[in-house]
């Protein structure tokens, strides 16, 4: 299981949101990239970055960030949050971004989706953020009729390799993750399972490793200090990402 430290961007700024409410934003680090260079030196391969402005405003407004940091350092950049144009899937790809994370497109344009996908392949991943089990779009502002499983169902159709699954009542809470809710959907497809939300400590990297899955996701756990980075890297295993 590979570990992903976490950079989310508002304003320029590196912040955390407390279960995606927009209300709760805080910063949590000075400088992006300097961020970036510590996850790095601490043993990082991937970094997952989301413009929380551009999921808002459903267009990038941070691209500038993530393209310095992935030019900046070694680290594999997956970036999320306003992505809804085969173009902007394309600047990102085109200016050094590893992997694009389409959010609310899946709900919405799944069309996109399966485009991105033939043209891409395994750089584009979904991701699936539900809210009582049902996926929420538009940066957590609304929530759609699709259940997480059926739409995790329809990307695998779609030939998405890689889902990054949020329950949005863990996000930020520090409480740890669904553990029941990502077991079903790493056992509902066959898709690369990306755990994201509520990771607290050593403990819950361990539950999710036990699990098979693919990745986990942690922010407020480290900015916090109640998880280490290298120690969660040594305990995820050795299986490294495509």
């Amino acid at each position: 299981m590979i570990i992903l430290p976490a950079i989310d961007i508002k304003d320029g700024s590196c912040v955390r949101l407390y279960k995606g409410e927009f209300s709760t934003v805080h910063k949590v680090a000075e400088n992006p990239l300097e961020t970036a260079r510590k996850f790095e030196a601490d043993g990082a391969e991937w970094l997952h970055m989301v413009d929380l402005d551009g999921a808002k405003d459903a267009k990038p407004q941070n691209t500038e960030i993530f393209c310095e940091i992935a030019r900046e350092t070694s680290l594999k950049v997956e970036v999320g949050g306003g992505i809804r144009s085969l173009e902007t899937v394309e600047a990102y790809l085109s200016r050094g971004i590893s992997r694009v994370i389409l959010g609310s497109a899946a709900v919405r344009n799944p069309e996109l989706v399966k485009t991105a996908v033939k043209e891409y392949g395994h750089q584009i991943a979904v991701g699936i953020d539900a809210k009582n089990g049902m996926a929420a779009v538009e940066g957590w502002l609304d929530t759609s009729a699709a259940h997480y499983l059926d739409l995790a169902k329809a990307m695998e159709q779609a030939g998405v390799s890689t889902i990054i699954y949020t329950d949005i009542s863990k996000d930020g809470t520090l409480t740890g993750p669904n553990l029941q809710e990502l077991d079903s959907i790493n056992r509902a497809v066959s898709c690369n399972i990306v755990a994201s939300g509520g990771i607290s400590n050593l403990d819950d990297i361990t539950a999710l490793r036990k699990l098979g899955l693919y990745g986990a996701i942690c922010g407020k756990s480290l900015y916090q200090g109640t998880l280490d980075l290298k120690a969660a890297i040594r305990e995820a295993g050795e299986v490294r990402p495509c």
